[in-house]
């Protein structure tokens, strides 16, 4: 068991944390000042993948879709530019990891994404 003691908006909590096996049964949790935690924002809906190709296309950091370059049906090689994704105020090319052919593009202008969500497939 280790102890910490974090600090959340200027009140100070100490905490006991277990690390438990895997497969096993957490033991009885330890008391500890109870505080109102904030509410979570409700997480954007995952835009729905057709799955379409075998070959994903991922979001290489959190973002918001700016342009869609790319096409179904469109052939394209490696390293070009399938879609452009802003993070952090800056505009980044979202490339082809190889050849192939666009067999889906699964976010539209607007759409906001996590790092590591399928933007597109190619076959």
């Amino acid at each position: 068991m280790k102890n910490y003691r974090i600090t959340v908006n200027g009140t100070a909590y100490d905490v006991a944390v277990e690390e438990i096996e895997a497969g096993s049964a957490p033991s009885a949790p330890v008391a500890a000042p109870k505080a109102a935690a904030p509410k979570a924002a409700p997480a954007p809906a995952p835009a729905a993948s057709s799955g379409a190709g075998s070959i994903s296309v991922t979001a290489p950091m959190p973002g918001k879709i700016l342009a869609v370059k790319a096409s179904v049906g469109q052939a394209v090689k490696k390293g070009d530019v399938v879609l452009i994704l802003e993070a952090m105020k800056m505009e980044n090319e979202v490339v082809a990891p190889e050849d192939g052919t666009i067999a889906s593009i699964d976010v539209t202008v607007g759409t906001a994404v996590e790092s590591g969500d399928t933007l597109a497939t190619l076959n």
